[in-house]
């Protein structure tokens, strides 16, 4: 992963970390049948797609995805025509449990798998929300993850594998988190998909040796799981809070597990909790984004807030510093300075160049040019943002044009603010950014 960026100083609180309560940020009404089959295409695909996974092995992965889709697709039309079942999950399990058995029994070859799973996906459907906790990983999800996650698959094909099988990311939200086209996302899945289909894992039994191997493939999935939560892809949703939450489950279950109870899965537990406990402030009440200095900090979560501090002294165990050390400590900065102008930007441009040392990214030493804007004035942010040479997958990213934007838009040099301020513009992903790059661009039509 190139690298996303640091968190809160930018335009506003929306550069990522690393990877609750509060206002509705999407307009639909989650009672409604259509909003509840978005709730569980987001909350249970991965989930239905790694119980189902786990019962005809990883091979078949395509034939699940298909028959968890198709359960989704019926729901939207039947919920609407029927109403809700009384227990939605069960009924999307049961649909996509029925739909894999079929197209499992259309292939001859397959019919042997079929006949020693069905015994157990007949069980396994009358208590789809209670994942088993066996061998090495409890929690089916968790443990695709680490499927997905095996080194043969190249890094990025098996990031790719896991956002779009157990994560549901789209192919562009894929593109955007890991700065490929989309052509080259659907090239690396299906590469991936083809090494599962030749060499097939064993779900139930990886040795120890394999899952320890497979960590830090585990951790950036999760990573860029709370990162799609925090700030979304999608259009119309900046913030997409259950999937913050799932991150955290994973990682909390990860954390106090043998296999991942790492300085580096507890540093990543308490990155995701000192975000998690502002999310409430990121959004105005029309669903705008909110600068961080405009965020009203009595609305940040107090005892998530005391959970990232735990993980994040429990991380400090040992010599090991990582880059998830590094990034926690950023959000503990701006989590636990009393105000905006009481934020210590000194420490968190420091920590932004131990970070870029550790992981070198561009990214890395853009959020140390706003640190350092913050701390020095934004002069200073811009002579360390022309030192830096922008390799050609940063110069169309819209954070990039927008710091630069801004903090010329600060310098007052207008023009050139105006100049990166449209370029952002044009490629931001979201509503919420676009209304937020037109208020600067209207600051400067007012000089």
């Amino acid at each position: 992963m190139r690298g996303n960026p640091g968190d809160g100083i930018l335009l506003t609180d929306i550069s990522n970390p690393s990877g609750s309560s509060g206002p509705s940020t999407s307009s639909q009404d989650s009672s409604a049948p259509s909003g509840l089959v978005e709730h569980f295409f987001r909350h249970e695909y991965g989930r239905l797609v790694a119980i189902l996974t786990r019962k005809v092995g990883a091979r078949h992965v395509d034939s699940v995805e298909d028959a968890v889709q198709t359960a989704l697709m019926t729901a939207l039309t039947s919920w609407v025509a029927k109403g809700l079942p009384e227990d939605p999950g069960a009924w999307l399990y049961r649909v996509a449990h029925n739909h894999l058995i079929g197209a499992l029994r259309n292939n001859a070859g397959r019919l042997r798998i079929l006949e020693a799973a069905a015994n157990e996906l007949t069980v396994a459907a009358d208590h789809p929300a209670s994942p088993r906790f066996d061998d090495e990983v409890p929690d089916d999800l968790l443990r695709m993850l680490f499927v997905c996650c095996d080194e043969a698959i190249p890094r990025d094909s098996r990031l790719v594998l896991a956002l779009k099988t157990l994560c549901g990311f789209s192919t562009a939200e894929i593109a955007l988190r890991l700065f490929l086209s989309e052509a080259n996302v659907l090239k690396r899945l299906g590469r991936a998909r083809e090494h599962l289909r030749e060499v097939p894992p064993d779900f139930n039994s990886l040795p120890l040796q394999a899952l320890q191997s497979r960590l830090a493939s585990v951790h950036v999935v999760l990573y860029l799981l709370f990162n799609e939560g925090y700030l979304s892809a999608q259009s119309d949703r900046t913030v997409r809070r259950e999937m913050c939450d799932e991150a955290i489950r994973l990682t909390t279950l990860l954390a106090l597990h043998p296999v991942g109870a790492t300085p580096e899965t507890f540093a990543l537990l308490a990155l995701m909790h000192f975000h998690g406990a502002r999310l409430t402030s990121r959004l105005d009440g029309m669903g705008g984004l909110l600068l961080l200095k405009e965020q009203d900090r009595s609305l940040w979560d107090q005892d998530q807030m005391r959970l990232g501090a735990e993980w994040l002294q429990k991380a400090a165990s040992g010599e090991t510093f990582t880059r998830f050390h590094a990034e926690a400590g950023i959000a503990a900065e701006h989590a636990f300075a009393p105000s905006f102008a009481q934020t210590r930007w000194k420490e968190i441009a420091d920590l932004y160049a131990m970070l870029d040392r550790i992981a070198p990214s561009p990214l890395n030493a853009m959020n140390r040019a706003v640190a350092i804007a913050e701390w020095q004035g934004p002069e200073a942010g811009l002579a360390l943002l022309k030192a830096i040479e922008p390799p050609p997958w940063l110069l169309g990213y819209y954070l990039w044009d927008a710091v630069l934007g801004e903090l010329h838009r600060r310098a007052g040099h207008n023009e050139e603010a105006r100049r990166y301020i449209e370029r952002a513009l044009a490629s931001a992903p979201t509503d919420a950014e676009r209304e937020l790059l037109r208020r600067r661009l209207a600051s400067l039509e007012s000089l």
